[in-house]
């Protein structure tokens, strides 16, 4: 009798606790093509989308966002990372500088850190006063609320890291001087406040956890899972349909008129190093 041959068994997708890479890649094609259907839907009909990205440095928001925005049109998915504010935007209203990056109809914008900045690096590091920080907490919920009764869809993520896995991602940011540029001394300070940035964090919780926009926390000691399960989270949000057009079929190229191109020596060619 001849013997079945044994089907292969299909290699596990989780190996040693991680994402195979090959199963990431394909879940993540797959979810970067529901976020151009969900791009094409707040276009079509004119959602106000903001997307609040916080938690601890090396946490993986810089990766996670990259994902997200990588196949998007930058005319309607806009990115948001605020530097140090000005003298200027200093003397302002608190939330001035951050309305005026909030969405017209039709946008999503993404912030990398927030407003949130006065209930956490301002307040651990002494940036802001006493008064101005229980200030934020007295307005932070009606801001919130304010906007989003103007019809904006507001979502918060905050990425929770151990102590240990942050360890390792600023050993390794250290010795790659590719990553080097993500360690300001703002970041090696926070490293020796863990303690202050936690009470801050769970302060600023007890205030803004709202249910109008609750905080959504993400599990961010896994970088691939993290990015996933943000994309999969997000798209489950915000109902939306496939608006994906048929197929597109190229029109023939005209027929030529008799243009000549001007001699290639003519323009100026940057060297072919590669």
């Amino acid at each position: 009798m001849k013997k079945k041959k044994s089907k292969k068994r299909e290699k596990p997708d989780v190996k040693k606790g991680k994402l195979s890479s090959k199963f990431y890649e394909k879940e993540l094609a797959k979810l970067q093509e529901e976020l151009v259907k969900l791009q094409e839907w707040i276009k079509k009909k004119g959602l106000k989308v903001v997307v609040i990205f916080e938690g601890r440095d090396a946490a993986g928001k810089g990766g996670t966002l990259k994902r997200i925005i990588d196949k998007l049109n930058p005319r309607v998915v806009r990115l948001v990372a605020l530097g140090v504010p000005t003298e200027k935007e200093k003397t302002q209203w608190y939330f001035q500088r951050y309305s005026a990056h909030l969405p017209a109809a039709g946008e999503m914008v993404l912030f990398d850190r927030s407003w949130y900045n006065r209930a956490g690096v301002e307040k651990v590091m002494g940036f802001c006063s006493e008064d101005e920080y229980r200030e934020f907490f007295r307005s932070c919920p009606e801001f919130e609320r304010m906007i989003i009764r103007s019809g904006v869809i507001l979502i918060k993520y905050w990425f929770s890291i151990s102590d240990k896995e942050q360890e390792k991602r600023f050993q390794k940011r250290i010795h790659d001087p590719r990553r080097r540029w993500k360690l300001s001394p703002m970041d090696l300070e926070s490293r020796s406040r863990w303690e202050e940035y936690s009470k801050a964090k769970d302060e600023m919780f007890r205030y803004t956890d709202i249910k109008q926009a609750p905080w959504f926390v993400v599990n961010a000691d896994d970088k691939k899972r993290a990015r996933l399960n943000v994309i999969h989270h997000l798209l489950s949000i915000i109902p939306y349909k496939d608006l994906t057009p048929e197929k597109i079929k190229l029109p023939p190229r005209e027929k030529s008129k008799g243009y000549v191109r001007p001699p290639m020596s003519d323009q100026t060619f940057i060297p072919e190093v590669y």
